[in-house]
């Protein structure tokens, strides 16, 4: 079983903790973390692009000249899309982009995921992150303490706004719950830093 050191929040090792090896020691599947991240972005796309057809462009009703006799190429509309301010021939349209992945395949990227970032010692455990008051310095401190920069992810067992709305300010930090953290952002953050008690409901719920 993977173990890892315990720090408080101001850097100190007071411990060590052994990872449930299902979860935190498995063999990184890289097809299924890319699946899941490239369903991720494609979920958060709203879609809503729009192009105007030949048929929308204002104009374009009469025909430019007649058939034959011009020397000109034949033309129907001024708004044909080969013409300057004509209509987009295959332009994009409002579409969904939602789709649905097997949930297998969901739960062996996040563990996954969780696993290459204790090979990669980038999984910090903090024995109790407490934040009393809404101050980004307390986190801050924290971060520094635990030499963690750059981006971030700090995963929490139970919400506390103080914690989330402190963290907020911080650029590249974010704050997540047990429940709530996913594939992307596992991946996206430089290191991640996990309160003890979220370690003990991860392995509850994802075991």
């Amino acid at each position: 079983m993977p173990k890892v050191t315990v720090y408080n929040m101001a850097g100190a090792s007071v411990g060590e903790i052994e990872l449930s090896e299902s979860i935190f020691g498995i063999e990184p599947n890289e097809y299924a973390v890319h699946e899941v991240v490239k369903n991720f972005l494609a979920n958060q796309r709203q879609g809503t692009q729009s192009t105007l057809t030949r048929t929308e462009v204002r104009g374009g009703g009469r025909k430019p000249w007649r058939q034959k006799g011009t020397g000109h190429a034949r033309q129907g509309s001024i708004r044909a899309p080969q013409w300057y301010h004509g209509g987009i021939a295959l332009g994009p349209k409002p579409r969904d982009y939602r789709y649905d992945l097997n949930k297998k395949v969901k739960r062996l990227a996040l563990k996954s995921a969780l696993s290459s970032k204790v090979l990669e010692n980038n999984l910090v455990v903090v024995d109790n992150i407490v934040v009393e008051e809404f101050k980004t310095k307390t986190v801050a401190a924290m971060l520094n303490a635990l030499n963690v920069e750059g981006k971030a992810l700090i995963v929490a067992a139970e919400k506390n706004e103080k914690l989330i709305k402190s963290a907020s300010n911080i650029p590249g930090v974010k704050t997540a719950l047990t429940n709530t953290i996913n594939v992307y952002d596992l991946v996206n953050a430089g290191k991640v830093v996990v309160a003890k008690d979220a370690i003990a409901k991860i392995e509850e719920v994802y075991a």
